[in-house]
């Protein structure tokens, strides 16, 4: 029972945002899309152990939702007139074939997307609110990549669906027109999907490939825009490395120690392939520059082989057009692979982000460097105590062992 539990929790955490995108397309209710998905995951809890789970799990969870919505629509007088609306399209729905992933599903979540990052959202409920109802994420799992509480998670993730009901903003793609404005949130909701997925243990959704494939998609729909090029080879890059990320025993494995021959070559090459797209459009941005950086690492046959002056000359130009600390943290890593431990060491210092754990790490790696141990030991604890669970938190607790 209790792996029929793991089961049915890892196909609720990998179908829920596809059945939610398309029941809101149905309803027009995220409240309404929402609390039917859970119905329909607590239906399968007590039905798939014992009926085993269905071939297409995705759909059966989407067509039972739908039904749970529509059983709560007439039981609610209120529900009346909604239901008038869409029982044609609810018929039509009933009589058709179980629908395969990838036909309709797909463009829902691309809609749902464009509404969850909708200008009249701040812009971080916009990526919080795409987590949660995209993603299939727990209010706990998006109150964490925010470093918040649930509490106040929740209250937030209320009141941006409330936005969205009381400013009546439409459930659609936005016009061409419309879409260099809403894209760059649309391009950090995406990528921060991807970068909560690295930080997630092996065990728990993949939403690494699952933030790929929504920059496929969104490639499609934009294919001139290099910000959208530049954030799919990105992550197709970065996705090169999985598989030598960590050892048999589950453990880190820093870039420097990576088995090279295990990256995936196809990804690399697309990611490259990408990168040159980018270079012929001479359109420089964020996506892009980082990109160019995660390509120049690809073509490095050893760590110490690492073209890292070209590495610094990206940074300083990713800086300009996109002066964050995050940014800058990461090119005084790289000054310190030019310059030297000292140099990196002032660079960091001057930045101060306590809370952040890669500041911790990086402050440890170059004090250990410099000799000093016992510094670098509280250093890798500090960033122990902020990086979520998974190899890397552990790496920081065991480097942390080592030099106390």
């Amino acid at each position: 029972m209790t792996r029929d539990k793991a089961l049915i929790g890892r196909i609720f955490r990998s179908e829920s945002g596809r059945a939610t995108a398309a029941l809101i397309s149905l309803f027009g209710d995220i409240d309404l899309a929402e609390d039917a998905v859970q119905e329909a995951f607590a239906i399968a809890l007590s039905k798939w152990p014992v009926t085993g789970v269905p071939p297409n799990p995705g759909a059966w969870v989407t067509a039972t939702a739908r039904n749970r919505a529509i059983d709560r629509l007439r039981r609610d007088a209120r529900g009346a007139k909604l239901l008038r609306d869409v029982a044609a399209q609810a018929s039509t729905s009933r009589s058709s074939s179980e629908p395969s992933e990838g036909e309709v599903v797909p463009d829902d979540r691309l809609r749902l997307i464009f509404t969850c990052c909708h200008p009249a959202l701040a812009p971080q409920a916009q990526v919080e609110l795409t987590l949660r109802l995209l993603c299939g994420l727990s209010t706990a799992d998006v109150a964490r990549a925010f470093l918040t509480s649930e509490p106040t998670m929740a209250k937030r993730l209320v009141r941006a669906k409330h936005k969205i009901k009381t400013a009546k903003i439409p459930y659609r793609v936005p016009e061409q027109s419309e879409l260099p404005d809403r894209l760059p949130r649309v391009l950090t909701a995406i990528y921060l999907t991807y970068t909560t997925g690295q930080a997630r243990p092996a065990a728990e959704p993949d939403l690494g490939a699952e933030a790929v494939r929504l920059g496929r998609i969104l490639r499609l729909l934009m294919p001139d825009e290099p910000e959208v090029a530049g954030l799919l080879a990105l992550m197709l890059l970065t996705e090169s490395r999985r598989a030598s990320r960590t050892n048999a025993e589950g453990e880190l494995v820093l870039l420097r120690d990576q088995d090279r021959t295990r990256w995936d070559r196809k990804l690399i090459e697309e990611g490259q392939a990408l990168v040159r797209w980018c270079l012929r459009r001479d359109q420089p941005g964020p996506y892009q520059l980082q990109a160019a950086i995660a390509a120049v690492h690809a073509e490095a046959i050893t760590f110490q082989g690492t073209d890292w002056h070209q590495i610094l000359a990206l940074y300083d130009q990713l800086i300009r057009v996109a002066p964050t600390p995050v940014v800058a943290l990461n090119r005084a890593v790289a000054l310190g692979e030019v310059y030297g431990a000292d140099a990196a060491l002032r660079e960091i210092d001057d930045l101060a982000l306590l809370d952040y754990h890669p500041f911790h790490a990086a402050r440890a790696e170059f004090l250990q460097r410099l000799g000093r141990a016992e510094d670098a030991a509280r250093a890798y604890r500090a960033a122990s105590s902020l990086a979520p669970n998974g190899p890397g938190k552990q790496y920081l607790r065991q480097q942390a062992e080592t030099l106390s």
